[in-house]
């Protein structure tokens, strides 16, 4: 299995702020994950 980039407290932090109301566009582009990862 491969290795993730992100550690478990990392993902759930992006999701949190995404939940706050960030746009996800904005939210990949600032932690460099492209939309697909995001909604995978």
């Amino acid at each position: 299995m491969k290795k993730s980039r992100f550690t478990e407290t990392q993902i759930v932090g992006i999701l949190k702020e995404a939940d706050a109301g960030v746009k996800v566009s904005n939210l990949c582009r600032k932690h460099g994950i492209f939309d697909a990862t995001y909604y995978n």
